[in-house]
């Protein structure tokens, strides 16, 4: 019972934490745009959107049951095609968006624990 409770609550931190993200894409584009790696620069603009609505749209896909295997698929493939963006993060070196900086040493956690936990969470918190 408690696995239970403690998945649910997980997985509607999930849901708003991908309608977040995916708003995100749109109030503040400008932290997005320059992880794009440079070999993607000419569509930049619209590799934001289209990774504002999917997240958006995956989120909202999360909480019918039917759509949720769906979803959760869909979340994955997501989290591994932004894999490139992380390896550009390493290939710069330090990479500083507003105040923040990113060091390889945090992309490199990004890459190989950030994403695997990422994809973890989505996985085993829908199976409810």
């Amino acid at each position: 019972m408690q696995i239970k409770l403690v998945k649910q609550i997980l997985f509607f931190f999930l849901i708003v934490f991908y309608l977040f993200a995916g708003y995100n894409h749109f109030a503040n584009p400008s932290f997005y745009l320059p992880i794009i790696p440079p070999y993607l620069a000419a569509w930049a603009k619209e590799i934001n959107i289209v990774s504002g609505i999917a997240e958006i749209l995956l989120a909202l896909l999360l909480i019918p049951k039917a759509t949720r295997s769906l979803a959760v698929k869909g979340i994955i493939i997501m989290l591994i095609a932004f894999i490139p963006a992380h390896v550009y993060f390493i290939q710069k070196g330090n990479f500083t968006l507003g105040s923040f900086t990113i060091t390889p040493v945090l992309s490199y956690f990004r890459l190989w624990v950030g994403q695997p936990i990422l994809i973890l969470w989505v996985w085993w918190s829908s199976k409810f």
